[in-house]
């Protein structure tokens, strides 16, 4: 028998099912970019959630991840996909290590 949900743990699966389903919707109605376009849209919420929070230092942080997105991008348009190949193992490992958050 399992234990009931504590309220903060049913508040974490409301949103992340809600999470679910909204990427969900996103991809039925425009495929991938629209699954892009949705992380993208909450990325942006949190970013500004942070920094009224004052936490100021993500601003840095995804401007950093951006910027190693696009280098990876141009290498491996110009013919070396190693660091594309790198970033998304990386990648992978750590949303299948912590989950990714829906």
């Amino acid at each position: 028998m399992t234990r009931p949900l504590t309220r903060i743990e049913r508040s974490v699966q409301g949103r992340n099912d809600w999470l679910k389903q909204e990427e969900r919707k996103a991809i039925e109605s425009r495929g991938e970019i629209g699954r892009m376009e949705f992380w993208l849209r909450i990325t942006r919420s949190r970013i500004s959630k942070d920094v009224k929070a004052g936490r100021d230092d993500v601003l840095g942080g995804f401007t950093s991840v951006c910027r190693l997105f696009m280098l990876a991008v141009d290498k491996r348009a110009a013919g070396d996909a190693r660091l594309w190949n790198h970033l998304m193992q990386y990648a992978q490992q750590v949303l299948e290590q912590h989950g990714p958050r829906y």
